[in-house]
């Protein structure tokens, strides 16, 4: 009988062990306390994530929105990861309690030992630095929205997706 790996849990999402990935994005991510706007009725956070766009000419903003359908709790196997090789990904929900976030290092493929997931709650959203390896998003929950914000050209570079073999998938337990 072949070996399972164990599950892997979630661990909650913070900026500094995220920081390899990528940026959490969120107001007043690390306790300050911003600067005042609209005329003392909200605050303001600025430069909460970088956004890149490495293409030698110019490849156009492209901004979006994601519907996602809740994974069911128990055991979800991670069969595929992608990465955007020329631009910053940014998905900040609209609505959402909980979502998982799965990444990972890597040039060619991704290297599955750096692989991490992170749970994101509220108001918390995500960056995914050029070249990070990725799942697409996993709602929990309910349904949730996302906007998305990345640099497209329509070439194959915008988006690079890969099957993981049997051998290299992994489990991911959500509750």
């Amino acid at each position: 009988m072949p070996h399972r790996p164990t599950p892997i849990q979630p661990e909650p999402l913070l900026a500094s062990r995220y920081a390899p990935y990528g940026d959490v994005i969120m107001a007043s991510p690390n306790g300050e306390l911003g600067k005042p706007a609209n005329q003392g009725t909200a605050r303001r956070y600025d430069h909460l994530a970088t956004l890149e766009n490495l293409r030698p000419e110019r490849a156009r903003l492209n901004v979006s929105a994601f519907r996602c359908a809740p994974r069911p709790s128990g055991l979800f196997n991670i069969e595929i990861l992608e990465k955007h090789p020329l631009s910053t990904q940014i998905f900040v929900p609209m609505r959402a309690e909980r979502f998982l976030v799965v990444v990972a290092l890597g040039s060619d493929r991704p290297d599955l030992s750096t692989l991490a997931v992170f749970e994101a709650r509220g108001p918390q959203g995500v960056s995914y630095r050029p070249g990070v390896w990725h799942h697409p998003m996993i709602a929990l929950d309910d349904t949730t929205d996302f906007a998305c914000f990345v640099h497209e050209d329509g070439s194959a570079d915008d988006c690079i997706v890969v099957d993981l073999a049997e051998g290299e998938r992994r489990a991911i337990e959500i509750a």
